[in-house]
């Protein structure tokens, strides 16, 4: 997989230098003025500026006699557990127990000892002040660095922009800019607005302690009635959302921090929600593939890290019964052989009815993983889910080599963001 700093393209470059100024200064841990809501921790999350290079035809991989990467030597020294362990994105509440999470401390240490998990996302209740959240995260990078293997986990959020779905920017507790719909974005026809969106969320959200941003929206609303979507979109225009998809994800990466596009393989025409039962799209395969599929394309180009896989059943395309994120044909054959995607495939919610409603977590987890999928994001329930896919390991349903594939994905990503020991 080509790490960050590989995949960032001239245009990001030129784009990043024209708009930094957008991001300098914006208000973050730095400038907080909030009293502290709890023991600041002595580590810290570093403000990543990856070195720039030019795009290569591919990662070089070792011969026999090179030197082994930082990824490759912490894929040796980790126990099977702690790889697992790498496989999952978890609330804070879902790994400590907790009702509400808005410290990381000694509830957040000792359940990384047990499940030192590979990713943290965090959702509006646990911001509740500018110094805490920093805090908060600062504490959770220290303490995912001292368990497992020493990896330091992704510290993620949903921050889109628009007044629909941006965590921090509408938390009301830090001086950040706001921005429209991105339908209001693309309305405009101009990519670098869209760049501008991307830095400038990138910067603020490097600054407070994040590293990884489930964003931007690839869907290209093809349904104007679609109730999940809607303004979230760049548009109805697959060449349109490609632009801009490729402009934002061009963007953040030129700050640091990783975009991930979502939701494969469209969103943008079903009518049912999955957090509460089965989507489907009726749409063919040739519309899917010269329509939902152009923003992908366009972000995979742009060298985006990571793509989330949504709930979304293809009838007429894949045929097998199963939404797209449980479908070897959709992330195995498609995103991965026809579109040539090789960095992480994480899921949309576990916790989400589409999901719930016909599997259990172990089973959804086992499944996943079979299917070519690298990170559970929100399983039902994380023992559940984690001590299935040991089990399934040491039944022989799945393999450690799978395993060892999709681990290296996430430490390949995770080294570009200096999160590795």
């Amino acid at each position: 997989m080509a790490s960050l700093h590989r995949t960032v393209t001239r245009r990001a470059v030129l784009a990043a230098g024209a708009l930094m100024a957008l991001s300098a200064g914006l208000g973050g841990c730095g400038g907080s003025s909030a009293a502290p809501q709890g023991d600041p921790s002595d580590g810290s999350s570093p403000n990543i500026s990856p070195d720039i290079a030019e795009v290569t035809d591919g990662p070089v991989q070792p011969g026999p006699s090179s030197t082994p990467t930082r990824p490759e030597r912490t894929l040796a020294a980790m126990t099977l557990e702690q790889k697992v362990a790498q496989l999952f994105c978890v609330t804070p509440e879902q790994l400590t127990g907790a009702s509400v999470a808005t410290v990381s401390g000694p509830m957040t240490a000792d359940a990384l000892a047990r499940i030192p998990v590979g990713g943290l996302v965090y959702f509006s209740h646990n911001i509740v002040g500018d110094r805490q959240l920093c805090d908060m995260l600062s504490d959770a990078d220290r303490l995912s660095r001292a368990s497992g293997a020493g990896v330091g986990a992704f510290l993620s959020v949903d921050e889109e922009g628009g007044p629909l779905v941006a965590r921090v920017a509408n938390s009301g507790l830090f001086d950040v800019p706001t921005f429209p719909n991105m339908s209001e974005i693309g309305a405009t026809g101009d990519a670098s607005r869209a760049a501008e969106v991307g830095s400038t969320i990138g910067g603020y959200l490097a600054d407070i302690g994040f590293n990884l941003d489930f964003a931007p929206d690839a869907d290209v609303l093809t349904n104007p009635d679609n109730p999940v979507i809607g303004p979230r979109s760049f548009g109805s225009e697959p060449q349109l959302v490609a632009q801009m998809v490729a402009a934002q994800v061009e963007a953040m990466l030129a700050v640091g921090v990783a975009p991930c596009v979502k939701h494969f393989p469209g969103h943008g025409d079903t009518m049912g929600d999955s957090h509460t039962g089965a989507v489907y799209t009726e749409r063919s395969r040739d519309e899917i593939e010269a329509c939902e599929f152009e923003p992908y394309r366009a972000a995979i180009e742009a060298g985006v890290p990571m793509v989330m896989v949504g709930h979304i059943e293809t009838p007429n395309f894949a045929a097998d019964g199963l939404p797209a994120s449980l479908s070897p044909i959709m992330m195995g054959d498609v995103l991965r052989g026809e579109l040539g995607f090789d960095g992480i495939i994480i899921s949309d919610s576990f916790s989400m009815g589409a999901i719930t409603q016909r599997f259990t977590p172990d089973e959804a987890a086992v499944q996943f993983f079979a299917a070519g999928g690298d990170m559970l994001l929100m399983p039902a329930d994380l023992t559940l889910a984690y001590n299935g896919a040991l089990e399934a390991i040491g039944g022989g349903v799945l393999t450690e080599a799978r395993i060892d594939e999709s681990v290296m994905r996430i430490l390949n990503v995770k080294d570009d963001l200096g999160l590795l020991p």
